[in-house]
């Protein structure tokens, strides 16, 4: 049996369908897989605790927070801002909207466009939610060293704009 070793490095890299058969892969250390789980469970957790307090869902919680931030944005704004389907930011809306926590208003300068912002209901929930948001945070990065979490920031910072890159090339849906 020969092997060859014509190809490129490059070429391997760059050519993922080659790269790894099928039958190679193991979905529980699969990269994409496991931040999605990791994902899920933090996520999950903690809407168990504001789910509980607030009747809010992950989708609900996650369109305040943004508002809680950035006021004045659209539903568009909202999809572009978490990366969430239009369909979840919509619902979550509508629910946020009836339950009197975002409020939705025309926008001054483009009355076509209609902007999102926190009720007073909204702001009062909004600060009761975040200190505990950050202490789940709090709590799950304590089992890192303060090295580690640099660590880890710089490499979500490099995943993140290596996954924008292939939105931005066409490669993502």
């Amino acid at each position: 049996m020969t092997i060859d070793n014509t190809r490129s490095e490059t070429a391997e890299l760059t050519d993922p369908i080659d790269a790894v058969r099928p039958d190679d892969l193991r979905l529980e250390k699969f990269l994409p897989y496991r931040l999605s789980v990791l994902s899920n469970r933090v996520s999950n957790a903690i809407a168990d605790a504001y789910s509980a307090r607030f009747d809010l869902t992950i989708p609900a919680w996650r369109v305040m927070a943004i508002l809680g931030r950035f006021p004045d944005l659209s539903a568009a704004d909202l999809v572009e801002q978490t990366a969430m389907d239009k369909v979840a930011i919509s619902r979550a809306v509508s629910i946020l909207i009836k339950n009197d926590y975002i409020t939705r208003s025309e926008d001054h300068a483009d009355r076509r466009r209609q902007v999102l912002n926190l009720s007073e209901l909204g702001r009062d929930v909004y600060d009761r939610i975040v200190p505990l948001a950050q202490q789940y945070e709090n709590d799950l990065m304590s089992s890192l060293s303060s090295e580690e979490r640099g660590q880890l920031d710089s490499i979500i910072e490099k995943l993140m704009a290596r996954a924008q890159d292939w939105e931005n090339r066409g490669l993502i849906d």
